[in-house]
C-alpha cells in the first residue's frame, strides 16, 4: 500500500524547482510594480543621470587609492551650525573614522555624495578606498579590509570605527565583520544594496568572484553560519527597484545572531542607494546617535533593537513615508 510522506521529508527537486519558478514570478511581478509606480519611474531616472554622472567621474577617482577627509576646525564656535552642533554633542561621533567600501568593477567616487554629507554633518574622519576585485574573492577582500581598519586606529588612536559598504563592499566587510573577528574594530556596519542572501544576476557571469554571490554560494552559507557574540551593530539598507539584487529582499540582514536593523526605501536603483537623500540622511543619523552599546542617545534617531534581523520580514506592501519619505522595514 502507498504510504504518505512524512511532512518533514525534503522536498523532491521537482518541488524545489517549483518553488524556484513561484518565487521568481512573485519577484517578477514586485519589480514590474516598483517599475510602474510614480515613484520608481522618477528612481529609474535618477538611476540614469546618476550612471552617467558617475562614469564622467571614474577615471579621475583612480588616481589615489585612498583618501581621508581629516577635520581640521577645532574650534567649536567657527564651524557651521549642524557641524558644531556634532561636536558638542558628541565629540568621539564626530572623530570616529568611517571607512567607505564601494563595490565590484567600481572605485570610491560612487561616494562623492554621501562623503559630503558625512563631513556636512560634522564628521571629521571619513576614509574612502580604492580596491581592485577582478582577481579577489570576498575572503581575501575581506582580509585586506582589516589590515586597513588596522592602519586607521592605529593613525587615528580610535579602537573601532564605522564602515559602510555598498553591494559587494558590504558584503566583505560582514564577512570581515562575522567571521575574522572584526566586530572587534567596527562599531556599526552600514550595507547598501548588498546581496547577503545571495543574487540571482550572479548566475550570468562565471568570474569566481561573481560566483560567490550567488545564493546558496559557500560564502553566503558561511555568512549563514552561527555568529554568537558578535558586537558590531548592523544597518540593511535595500529597495524595491534594486536591479543588481534579486530577490530584492536579499539585501536585508537576517540572522538570529545578530543586532541589525533592515531599512526600505522605495524607488532607489542599485547605484542610487548612496546618493539617495533618505539613505545619507538614515547613514548620518545613525552614526552620530550611537553609543558604545550600538543603542540610540538622542531623540528623533530609531534604535537599532527597533527593527532586527533576527526574523524574516516580507516588504511591506504599501509603507507609510515619513515627512522625509522615509520608510522603515
Amino acid at each position: 500500500m502507498p504510504t504518505d510522506r512524512p511532512e518533514d521529508a525534503a522536498p523532491s527537486r521537482l518541488e524545489r524547482a517549483a518553488r524556484a519558478v513561484d518565487d521568481a514570478r512573485r519577484t517578477a511581478d514586485s519589480a514590474r510594480r516598483a517599475l510602474m509606480s510614480p515613484a520608481g519611474v522618477r528612481g529609474v531616472t535618477v538611476e540614469a543621470a546618476w550612471w552617467v554622472a558617475h562614469l564622467a567621474m571614474w577615471p579621475f577617482a583612480h588616481r589615489d587609492q585612498r583618501t581621508d577627509d581629516v577635520l581640521h576646525r577645532t574650534r567649536v564656535h567657527d564651524a557651521p551650525p549642524v557641524h558644531r552642533a556634532l561636536l558638542v554633542g558628541d565629540v568621539e561621533a564626530a572623530g570616529t573614522p568611517i571607512i567607505l567600501v564601494h563595490g565590484i568593477v567600481d572605485n570610491r567616487s560612487v561616494f562623492t555624495l554621501l562623503r559630503r554629507g558625512l563631513r556636512r554633518r560634522g564628521f571629521g574622519r571619513v576614509v574612502t578606498v580604492n580596491y581592485s576585485s577582478i582577481n579577489g574573492d570576498v575572503r581575501l577582500l575581506a582580509d585586506r579590509l582589516g589590515e586597513l581598519v588596522e592602519q586607521v586606529c592605529e593613525e587615528t588612536g580610535y579602537e573601532r570605527v564605522h564602515v559602510v559598504g555598498h553591494s559587494l563592499g558590504g558584503l566583505v566587510a560582514r564577512y570581515y565583520v562575522q567571521r575574522l573577528g572584526g566586530d572587534a574594530r567596527v562599531h556599526t556596519l552600514v550595507t547598501l544594496g548588498s546581496p547577503h542572501s545571495g543574487t540571482l544576476p550572479a548566475y550570468v557571469l562565471p568570474h569566481p568572484l561573481v560566483r560567490q554571490l550567488r545564493p546558496g554560494s559557500d560564502v553566503v552559507t558561511e555568512l549563514a553560519e552561527p555568529a554568537p557574540g558578535c558586537r558590531t551593530r548592523f544597518v540593511a539598507v535595500w529597495s524595491d527597484l534594486d536591479q543588481m539584487v534579486v530577490p530584492q529582499r536579499s539585501g536585508r540582514v537576517v540572522h538570529p545572531d545578530l543586532s541589525a536593523r533592515n531599512v526600505f526605501v522605495r524607488g532607489v536603483g542599485h547605484m542610487s542607494l548612496p546618493v539617495d537623500g533618505r539613505v545619507v540622511h538614515e547613514i548620518c543619523t545613525t552614526l552620530a546617535h550611537l553609543d558604545h552599546e550600538g543603542h540610540t542617545v538622542a531623540a528623533g534617531a530609531t534604535s537599532i533593537a527597533s527593527s532586527t534581523g533576527r526574523s524574516a520580514q516580507a516588504p511591506p506592501p504599501a509603507p507609510a513615508k515619513t515627512a522625509r519619505g522615509r520608510s522603515r522595514g
